[in-house]
């Protein structure tokens, strides 16, 4: 009787030879490489969310000093911050172009203050401030080099 087994080049029969095994990864290969993504993800997710606060703070900190530059040429046209002809003025509100601070001014003839606050919470740096003076201010845990 014929037998169906096969031989190896080395005469050894291995129903598994080399050529008829399949490749893949083990996995240990696998938990390694989820491991290595994860320290990875661990360091650049803190960093990301930390480029896109800092950008958010651009927004804000621009929005402030655009709306302190229209009540300079308030005062520059009508010698008032508070005038009724300036475009802005005494409890003025509205937000920055994206939508991210609102923005608060407070107002007299001879003075202001321009406040900025996030729509998202932003416990470093809550507000932003700037004056007449070109004082800048803020509210939360950081300090003004932080936040301006």
């Amino acid at each position: 009787m014929f037998s169906t087994n096969t031989f190896n080049s080395d005469n050894s029969m291995n129903p598994l030879s080399s050529a008829s095994r399949s490749r893949g990864f083990t996995l240990i290969e696998i938990l390694i490489t989820i491991a290595i993504l994860a320290i990875i993800v661990s360091i650049a997710f803190p960093s990301y969310q930390r480029f896109v606060l800092d950008t958010n703070r651009a927004e804000g900190k621009t929005a402030a000093m655009q709306t302190a530059q229209t009540l300079e040429r308030c005062f520059t046209r009508f010698s008032s911050y508070a005038d009724p002809a300036c475009s802005i003025g005494n409890g003025f509100s509205g937000t920055s172009e994206k939508g991210k601070y609102t923005i608060g001014v407070v107002s007299d003839a001879t003075s202001f203050t321009v406040t900025v606050s996030p729509v998202r919470s932003d416990p470093e740096c809550e507000a932003l401030t700037l004056t007449h003076t070109g004082a800048r201010g803020e509210s939360g845990t950081g300090t003004v080099d932080d936040c301006w």
